[in-house]
């Protein structure tokens, strides 16, 4: 079994062809109690695992069909730890997935209600064999960097039985202080002034307001569109050409990068062709302070920039540096 952790918005949803309704999806609310309990207590005992990196218990509880993904959840249980340190674990929601409908592996969209109908969250899981699964969302409450965790159950009918851990996510809700809403709000502040930062803070809030890549919401939703409607945004940009005195820069993408724990974007770029380090050093910085001087609102909306050249198709990662060691 695969489960890709992916959300999809609105419009991709409604195009794909094949997505299974044989399903049915229970939030924490109308739970009955037994159930919710089961699957807090369940949920409740791997978190507080990958918290502790107790990996003894978390390979003791892996779904047998999720043997190949072992040494993913041990690299995410690793890179997990800054961003849960200082913190506790407080579970947010739970949601409870019957896919015992299907006739085999599909692709499937579980729409979860709150009980008054009046918020639906969206779950998109590919290639999905038919069971039962639970998604259970938690914070590390407190956290200075806002660790986000979900968790994919799935019950096993072996012997063994029981909830068993088939997928894993943790990544950061908070940086330099700031939530996911902080940056939207700034988004929406420098839309009109300055698009470019705009595109970036809806796409760090977008990542800091969505803790599992296999849900979807109306929130989300609204957040992509907003983005997607900047005018002269980098949406369409790249290749991007920068002249820069007698040369001109190809940058490739920009995207973010979350490696330091910090707000920064990663920037890759055609190089000349330079080996040695002081050149490609030299190059970079050329790079990123003829960007920040096409887009100084950069400077003040994020951390840093990275730099990545590209030379015959190949990417190499050359430095990273704050935006205020870049000329």
């Amino acid at each position: 079994m695969r489960l890709r952790w992916k959300v999809l918005a609105v419009a991709a949803l409604l195009a794909m062809p094949a997505l299974s309704h044989a399903v049915a999806c229970t939030s924490q609310a109308e739970m009955a109690p037994q159930d919710r309990s089961a699957l807090a207590d369940a949920g409740l005992r791997l978190l507080q695992a990958v918290m502790t990196q107790d990996l003894t218990t978390l390979q003791a509880a892996l779904l047998p069909a999720e043997a190949s993904s072992w040494s993913g959840i041990t690299s995410a249980v690793d890179d997990s730890q800054p961003l849960l340190t200082g913190g506790h674990i407080q579970i947010r929601d739970v949601y409870l997935l019957d896919a015992t409908g299907l006739t085999g592996p599909s692709d499937t969209q579980f729409f979860c209600s709150n009980a008054s109908g009046s918020l639906t969250i969206t779950i998109t899981m590919h290639e999905l064999p038919p069971g039962k699964y639970a998604v259970v969302i938690a914070d590390a409450a407190g956290a200075p960097l806002g660790g986000q965790l979900g968790l994919v159950l799935a019950w096993d009918n072996t012997s063994s039985g029981g909830w068993k851990l088939a997928g894993l996510s943790v990544h950061q809700g908070v940086f330099d202080g700031h939530d996911g809403v902080w940056y939207w709000t700034r988004a929406r502040t420098v839309a009109n002034e300055d698009p470019w930062s705009a595109w970036y803070c809806y796409a760090f809030a977008r990542y800091m307001l969505l803790p599992v890549d296999i849900l979807s919401s109306p929130n989300l939703q609204k957040l992509e569109t907003e983005q997607e409607q900047l005018k002269n945004s980098p949406q369409d940009a790249f290749p991007y050409s920068i002249p820069d005195g007698p040369r001109t820069w190809k940058i490739d993408s920009i995207g973010l990068n979350t490696s330091l724990h910090q707000p920064d974007l990663g920037v890759t770029y055609e190089s000349t062709g330079v080996t040695t380090p002081a050149a490609l050093h030299t190059e970079a910085v050329a790079v990123l302070s003829a960007l920040l001087k096409a887009h100084p609102g950069m400077r003040e909306n994020f951390h840093g920039l990275w730099a990545i050249a590209m030379r015959d198709g190949k990417p190499t990662p050359v430095i990273e540096l704050p935006m205020a060691q870049i000329p």
